[in-house]
This record gives structure tokens, sequence and C-alpha cells, in this order.
């Protein structure tokens, strides 16, 4: 009887998998490189897409070569939605506090993420972003450092994105997100129900000596004071 509910229970998992992979590869529209990591996005673009109502067209980047995809930074979720809204892998850069949780590093790895220093050295990294640029990667930037929502105290966003696009010739790509519920935190924000959206906004190819005039211009687009 044991042996006959473990075959059931099996038959289940088995039927489950199936179904799992088979909306995994319905949804999966990006090569990653890896079999796996193009399961992972078919699983994601339906968990963002169906699960959090995710309303964005794909988020318009070049078809091939470098660019820079610069978004506001409110949740823990917003690496989920955004590579769900790109037509193309998209690298991350992160905190090195991050890309060193315990158990995820191999998968931050994996999907080349660039871990940062911010308070030892945060020039390899930026060396590292060049790189990746230069290879006709896509990065995505959070230029505020860490999450900040609207309603906080005005935060400066960072340089350094700017003078990535000015140095590598790469177009900055904005973006805003809204709509998520779980606004300011990092771990519950992925579980909880949202109406997420993305904002995308024309290109901007920052020209040197123009670095202060570049920077207004991003940060009123993804802190949603420019809607064009």
């Amino acid at each position: 009887m044991a042996y006959q509910v473990l075959l059931i229970c099996l038959a289940i998992l088995l039927l489950f998998a199936g179904i799992f992979i088979s909306y995994s590869r319905k949804y999966n529209h990006t090569d990653w490189g890896k079999k796996w990591l193009n399961l992972l996005d078919g699983i994601n673009r339906w968990f963002c897409y169906k699960y959090h109502g995710l309303n964005a067209d794909l988020i318009r980047l070049p078809e091939t070569g470098g660019g820079i995809l610069a978004s506001n930074h409110i949740s823990g979720l917003d690496p989920l939605l955004l590579a769900a809204a790109c037509p193309r892998p998209i690298r991350f850069m992160i905190a090195r506090e991050q890309y060193d949780r315990f158990g995820l590093t191999w998968f931050f790895r994996s999907i080349g993420c660039i871990p940062v220093e911010r308070d030892k050295k945060p020039e390899r990294a930026f060396r590292e972003a060049l790189r990746q640029l230069h290879a006709g990667e896509i990065l995505a930037i959070f230029p505020h450092g860490k999450i900040h929502l609207d309603n906080d105290p005005p935060r400066k966003i960072k340089k350094g994105v700017i003078r990535l696009a000015q140095i590598s010739g790469c177009q900055v790509f904005p973006a805003r997100l809204e709509g998520v519920r779980g606004q300011g935190q990092l771990i519950m924000a992925v579980p909880r129900r949202s109406q997420a959206r993305i904002k995308s906004f024309e290109p901007i190819f920052p020209d040197v000596g123009s670095t202060l005039l570049h920077l207004e211009k991003l940060t009123a687009y993804i802190e949603g004071r420019l809607h064009f």
C-alpha cells in the first residue's frame, strides 16, 4: 500500500514538473546561454506578469551592443520585474553584502552580477562594468545606490552611471518602477502580490562635459517628474 502511495505521489510530482517546465518554456523569451537559466527566465516572467500583474511592454533596448538600464529602487522585487521586462539578459550591479548572501553567490555569479564594495574598492566594480559594456552586455543599475521611496528624503543618484555611459559610449535607458505592494521591503516584497508597472523613457546619450545636466534628467525620469 505504501509503495502504491509513493508511486501516486511520484506521478503527481512528475505531472506538476511537466506543467512547470511547459510554462517555463512558453514564457521564456531570452537566451541566457544555459538551459536551466532559460527555464528560470520563463518562470520569472510568468511570476511577474501573472502573479504580480506586471503591466509593461518590453523595455526598448538595442538588439545588439552594450547599454545601461537605470531604474529607481523600491523593493527586493525590482530585479525580477526588470529582468521580466527586458528582451535581453541583463547584468546587475549588486552590493557585495547581497552578493555574498549564503547560498546565493553561485546564482548571482551564474547570471553575471557584478558585486560592488561601496566602502573599499568600488573602482574594481566600475572596471568590470566597463568590460561588460564593451563586450556588448546590458548593465542594470539602481543609481540611488539602495532602496529609495518617493516620500523619502531626497537622495542624490550616483554619478557613476553617467561616467560609465560617457566612457563606454553606451546609451542610458531610464525606467521607473511603480505599483509594488511591498515597497521598502527586501525579501517580503517578493511574495506580496502587486499590480506592478514599469515605465520606460527615451534613452539618454551623455556627451562628455554635461554630467550634471544628464544626471538631473535621469533623476527626473526615475523619480517620476518627467513623463515623456
